[in-house]
């Protein structure tokens, strides 16, 4: 699992420990972090693989992929969680962070996925791959141009992704979590903000990264084995089209 030392990679890791699974944490210069949900893993009683690894390098996340597979036997899935962002208006946009954002966000999630599918169709177990994308794949967010373009990307690398893999059992899907209580947040928005965004999301608050991890585990279980190519959203109802309306008008009038 890439980028699961906090946010929802961490609420995620724990939710597959619970239902049974060995997790690896994958972290990018956040070791203590990583270690602490490796922690809360084994005290539910399953096995935790720590690897530090930038996911933007292939190299990398190979032999990430090749020491898990060398820990636990082989892998049955991935959930792809790790994302960089910067936030700037495109024309005095730093291109530094630009290109950081889609290699992180962008490349890294196909680095992942290429990595692991090929460890799959190799074992011929079937598997089920998670894709962490956003809202932002369909929404034009201003000063977040390159994260948009990242994650408009994820999603269609999935859905291809999940046309080639179906012959193999390996099921491709994709989920847009909306604005999520996470410390990620806090790179761009102050307490305050986030309180005053929450009230204007129809369910009055943001999602606790527990919910969005409970909805993964869902997705990559038995339960989905139908399920190949979709995109779930699980935003509060941040996408219906009232929900930018005065709180008065949500009444039904």
């Amino acid at each position: 699992m890439t980028g699961s030392s906090r946010g929802i990679g961490r609420a995620c890791a724990i939710e597959l420990a619970r239902s049974g699974a060995d997790v690896v944490i994958n972290h990018y210069g956040a070791p203590a972090e990583a270690e602490e949900v490796a922690g809360e893993v084994r005290a539910l009683g399953q096995r935790a693989l720590v690897i530090g690894a930038d996911v933007s390098d292939e190299a990398e996340v190979q032999a990430m992929v090749d020491r898990a597979v060398e820990e636990f036997g082989g892998v049955d899935g991935l959930v792809t969680c790790a994302v960089y962002s910067d936030r700037e208006p495109m024309l005095t946009a730093d291109m530094a962070g630009f290109r950081r954002t889609i290699d992180v966000t962008m490349w890294g999630t196909f680095n992942a996925l290429r990595a692991v599918a090929a460890r799959l169709v190799e074992q011929g177990t079937g598997g089920a791959i998670v894709i962490v994308s956003s809202p932002h794949a369909v929404v034009a967010v201003p000063s977040a141009m390159a994260y948009n373009m990242a994650k408009a990307a994820v999603d269609h690398m999935a859905r291809t992704a999940a046309i080639e893999l179906a012959q193999f059992g390996i099921r491709v899907n994709v989920v847009h979590p909306g604005w999520t209580d996470t410390p990620g947040e806090r790179k761009f928005f102050t307490e305050q903000s986030l309180e005053a965004g929450a009230r204007n999301i129809p369910l009055g608050r943001l999602a606790r990264p527990e919910e969005i991890g409970r909805l993964i585990r869902f997705m990559l279980s038995d339960d989905c084995a139908y399920m190949t190519g979709s995109t779930v959203v699980m935003d509060g109802g941040f996408g219906l089209p009232w929900w930018a309306m005065d709180r008065q008008d949500r009444s039904g009038a």
